[in-house]
């Protein structure tokens, strides 16, 4: 069965050169190397509590995440990481601070990968030999991370605050403590809340490194504040080839994290899209309530089984253009909406009656879709 095209421009041209990097593996998902961009985010319930931690993975899961962390800073925490590990449907990676003995359970316990931060792990220095024959032997990569809260305390002295050039130097020299053992299956993560810092510190390293790069703004805070601080960020960096993985750090739900990172990917054509409203911000000149209308049509397409742009459109000025566009569109004006599919209009509609003739529309796009074309076999 052969899907046809429901009309998405294609972008492949527009897309950034990707910066080479290493490849590496967490659990099945490849990370590095032309790899496609991941999406990450963080378990935010104790770890110990394993039903629980099922349960938010499962839901970042459906939301589209492709690798989850999970912290560890107790021993019960660890103690859980096997059960964790044998049910979650995606690669788990073990946060770990403070006690190397955590990165040992890690590895022990199967999780795909462990995030360390050197910076503030007690006489770190002293078990990089014994933490990269571990992770050799069980073939698990280390995410090396450094954030601007926890930079290493002598680097720190040094450049006085935590500076791109202080952030990228602690990341190298970290970096530097595995590959003096001869272990280079690293990715690395430099973070900052402030978006220009850690832009800078990123390219820095990309110059530098041949790792793969984790992006997050650290500390982003609320969820539209840190997603704006966050697609700012990622923006300019993935515009420019930088990063392999993603996480927008949000003080919000894990899902809305995880969304918020499939949207900035699919922003940029480096994921493939699925819902996309186009709907105008608003003007004198409407004769619609664009706001409520654009929440509706975003509501009644939500899971939408194919990719779709839909165009929400209130005056005559931009709107027969966007929804010529569009797969689907609507112009209104006048107490009613003219559909479009496809560039054409095909009925006008009461503005009452908009949301269900789109609906309509999209749901005869999607059996076209699965339709056999001329040859197939059913």
């Amino acid at each position: 069965m052969t899907a046809i095209d429901l009309g998405l421009p294609s972008r492949s041209s527009l897309l950034p050169v990707r910066r080479p990097s290493r490849r590496l593996s967490v659990g099945d998902v490849p990370v590095g190397g032309g790899a496609p961009i991941s999406v990450q985010t963080m378990t935010t319930t104790p770890t110990a509590d394993v039903d629980a931690t099922l349960r938010q993975i499962a839901e970042v899961t459906a939301a589209g995440c492709d690798i989850v962390r999970v912290a560890v800073p107790t021993q019960d925490d660890a103690d859980a990481l096997p059960a964790i590990v044998a049910k979650s449907p995606i690669p788990v990676i073990a946060d770990i601070h403070f006690q190397p003995r955590y990165v040992f359970a890690a590895i022990d316990a199967g999780c795909a990968a462990v995030r360390v931060n050197p910076g503030n792990i007690r006489k770190f220095d002293d078990r990089v030999g014994d933490i990269a024959d571990a992770a050799t032997a069980a073939g698990v990569p280390l995410r090396i991370g450094v954030n601007a809260g926890s930079l290493d305390p002598r680097l720190l002295a040094k450049h006085g605050r935590a500076t791109p050039e202080a952030l990228a130097e602690s990341a190298l020299w970290e970096c530097s403590l595995f590959e003096e053992h001869g272990f280079q299956d690293l990715k690395v993560a430099v973070k900052h809340h402030d978006p220009l810092t850690m832009i800078a510190a990123n390219r820095l390293l990309a110059e530098r490194c041949p790792y793969p790069l984790h992006l997050g703004v650290t500390e982003a805070g609320p969820a539209f504040q840190g997603a704006i601080k966050s697609a700012v960020a990622f923006g300019v960096l993935l515009a420019d080839g930088i990063g392999d993985t993603v996480r927008v750090s949000l003080s919000a739900d894990p899902v809305e994290q995880v969304r918020a990172g499939n949207h900035i990917l699919q922003s940029l054509g480096l994921r493939p899209r699925k819902l996309e409203i186009v709907s105008c911000p608003g003007c004198g000149r409407l004769q619609v309530d664009i706001h409520r209308l654009a929440a509706r049509v975003e509501a009644a397409f939500d899971g939408f089984p194919h990719p779709l742009r839909v165009a929400v459109m209130g005056c005559v000025v931009n709107g027969p253009g966007e929804s010529r566009e569009a797969d689907l569109g609507v112009s209104c004006g006048n107490g009613k909406g003219q559909i479009y599919v496809r560039g054409q209009v095909v009925r006008t509609v009461p503005e009452q009656q908009v949301v269900d003739a789109l609906v309509e529309e999209a749901l005869r796009l999607g059996e076209q879709a699965e339709l056999p074309e001329a040859g197939d076999t059913p």
